[in-house]
């Protein structure tokens, strides 16, 4: 029979280099006791690495940089929001850069959340959780996508973007994304309706 540190040691494997995670995404393991007991084993023997409190990640070099990676902001955000069991949606230039409609990375990356305010440092990066009694409905990508459009504006995004993200989504992606975005504001569903128009010899509605 496998021990809790063998199982929790192939789950991280299968997962993939630069994943990350928390205590509590190996509950169905064992014990909270003996799951805290394996991950500090692996933490110990470099296995994993400890991001912040209860946060670890499986971490990933790069030949080409030398080195061993910092772990990928929205996955300690999502790590953190499965811990506390809390809402997230990233906010202003951050949610912009991750669908590549700015190139500015910001040295903050805010998160709005239905949990407390906290601040976590990774390396030169902090995260920031503010809390917020105004969260968008809906999957990550509508939401993503009118928190990124607020932020820049109406004239600040670029067609040719904009262009670039419409080649990426799926004729599944572009219907859901108008379904869920028809309460947003005037000129961001205009925007959307630009971004989620039928491609060519595609039905419409």
């Amino acid at each position: 029979m496998q021990s809790v540190y063998n199982k929790i040691h192939n789950r991280i494997k299968g997962s993939g280099r630069g994943s990350v995670f928390t205590n509590k995404d190996f509950l169905d393991l064992g014990a909270r006791a003996s799951v805290d007991v394996a991950l500090a084993s692996l933490v110990h023997d470099g296995v994993l690495r400890r991001v912040t409190r209860g946060i670890y990640d499986y971490p990933q070099a790069s030949a080409l940089l030398g080195g061993v990676l910092a772990p990928a902001p929205d996955k300690v955000a999502k790590a953190v929001a499965r811990k506390s069991s809390a809402r997230i949606q990233p906010n202003g230039a951050w949610a912009a850069n991750m669908l590549g409609l700015s190139t500015q990375v910001p040295a903050k990356i805010v998160y709005l959340t239905d949990n407390r305010n906290r601040d976590i440092s990774i390396g030169r990066t902090v995260i920031q959780f503010r809390r917020s009694e105004k969260l968008l409905p809906g999957s990550e990508l509508t939401v993503l996508l009118i928190c990124a459009l607020r932020h820049l504006g109406k004239t600040g995004t670029r067609e040719a973007d904009l262009e670039s993200l419409r080649g990426r989504l799926s004729a599944k992606n572009r219907t859901t994304i108008l379904r869920e975005a028809r309460y947003a504001e005037g000129w961001v569903y205009e925007t959307l309706r630009r971004l989620c128009r039928p491609e060519e010899g595609e039905a419409n509605g």
